[in-house]
């Protein structure tokens, strides 16, 4: 979808490798998660797109992907003060298991390499963090190739075959078990290599397939295992547009009708599911335009969120969400660092009275200074570590709005009421000024001098 960089983004970050993770500290600290997590559950499967009684083990807020680079790599004191920040306000981290500064998690058939996934898992355990593991992507062997990993893009994305389906599964069941604290699993990512082009449209069948397999098989290594799907994407055409356009629509265009049919087919065939999963984008599939503008464009994520608890009664989460379009190297250099601040501001207000249970920010980690929308400074610089406004941002978000908040539209007056987004919990208001002007606004009867994209905190 070239949201996320090519090769660039999914090669491995190395060949770093640890020689000490499994230590006596690291051991007592995996057996109190176990405890904790298993006190979280509910106990035993949920019932399936019934609404039923789910804990808050679904219910994970806002929270962060791991990409190529992340802060378990580079400089020691940089890695510490980025642990540092991120143990201060602990929050959900995914990460996949192959890719993404992962290396090949079963090179030959039956014998495993989890060294990168171990430092991986070793991190967010050291930063307090609620573990989640995106079951993506496939070892070379269970997709037509050999014991040599392929790391271009066209050969990660590539689905396992129909025949490995069942060792793809065995793979999902033997991680469950290596990381008995993880209770949180995504299947798959995106509908990678499931497109028929012969049918134009998803193979959704073989997707679900897959799933159900995978499904079973955490099941039956922990019942209190929380599982999800289907990662598809929830692309949209411009208004007006007839191709492939459903009914799910809004001012900022309509979902792809192929991705509802996806979701619809799995929904309805999915052997268990605790929590519903896509991703998307504001802007659209082809040309990466924004209706009608950037700020209202992200009406979006409000929308579809709502449709999907509507239609399937089960928690949403995005596991991706992307408000600034990318260029030609997929880059996201042209918005300021404040317009960039401002538009992921009103996605996330939507996002949150829209009822969405978790929601992880594709974190766009780089080795250099220069790094746009990053959540800390690089750890492979001298003095890297540092928080980055970006994650100033999530992390007060994520503890002044989580899942369950009592949300309330703050008393916005004035002639610039509609320049502004605003949300508020108890005392906490968070206003942002959706304008490149300065203005002023009245916010429950207090006024307020916003510069242009300003983000403000009150109470």
């Amino acid at each position: 979808m070239g949201r996320r960089g090519a090769v660039r983004t999914f090669r491995r970050a190395g060949r770093w490798r640890f020689t000490a993770l499994v230590v006596a500290g690291a051991l007592a600290l995996a057996a109190l998660l176990v405890l904790w997590a298993t006190s979280r559950e509910t106990g035993g499967d949920l019932p399936d797109g019934s609404g039923g009684d789910r804990s808050a083990a679904v219910e994970l807020g806002w929270g962060f992907t791991h990409t190529q680079y992340s802060a378990d790599r580079g400089d020691d004191a940089a890695r510490r003060a980025a642990a540092g920040l991120l143990s201060a306000v602990p929050m959900p981290q995914n990460q996949h298991i192959m890719g993404w500064g992962v290396d090949n998690p079963e090179p030959r058939p039956g014998s495993y390499n989890f060294g990168d996934l171990d430092r991986r898992v070793a991190f967010m355990r050291k930063t307090n963090a609620t573990p989640v593991l995106t079951l993506c992507c496939a070892p070379d062997w269970m997709k037509g190739g050999g014991e040599r990993t392929d790391w271009s893009q066209k050969s990660l994305e590539k689905a396992p075959d129909r025949a490995h389906y069942e060792d793809f599964a065995k793979l999902a069941g033997v991680i469950a078990k290596r990381y008995p604290d993880i209770r949180h699993f995504i299947v798959w990512n995106e509908f990678k290599g499931f497109y028929d082009e012969r049918k134009g449209r998803w193979n959704y069948e073989g997707y679900t397939e897959l799933y159900n397999l995978v499904y079973t098989e955490l099941k039956k290594q922990n019942s209190a295992n929380v599982v999800g799907g289907p990662y598809i994407s929830m692309d949209s055409n411009p208004p007006g547009s007839s191709s492939n356009a459903s009914s799910l629509r809004g001012s900022w265009g309509a979902v792809d009708q192929r991705a509802i049919d996806a979701l619809t087919y799995w929904n309805t065939h999915k052997k268990g599911a605790d929590f519903l999963v896509v991703d998307g984008a504001s802007y659209t599939r082809e040309g990466s335009k924004l209706f009608p503008d950037e700020f209202a464009a992200t009406a979006k994520f409000a929308d579809v969120t709502t449709w999907l608890r509507r239609t399937t009664n089960l928690p949403v989460w995005w596991s991706e969400w992307y408000v600034e379009p990318a260029d030609a190297n997929d880059d996201r250099k042209l918005w300021t660092e404040q317009h960039r601040l401002a538009v992921h501001a009103t996605a996330m207000m939507h996002l949150a009275r829209s009822g969405v249970s978790a929601a992880f920010y594709w974190n766009p980690e780089e080795t250099g200074a220069d790094c746009p929308g990053c959540l800390w400074r690089s750890t492979e610089l001298k003095g890297g570590g540092g928080g980055l406004p970006m994650l100033d941002l999530l992390t007060r978000f994520g503890k002044a709005f989580p899942p369950g908040a009592e949300l309330r539209a703050p008393d916005v007056a004035g002639q610039n009421r509609d320049a502004v987004s605003a949300l508020a919990a108890g005392s906490t208001v968070l206003v942002v000024n959706m304008q490149d002007r300065r203005l002023t606004v009245d916010v429950d009867g207090q006024p307020m001098d916003l510069a242009p994209n300003e983000i403000r905190w009150t109470g």
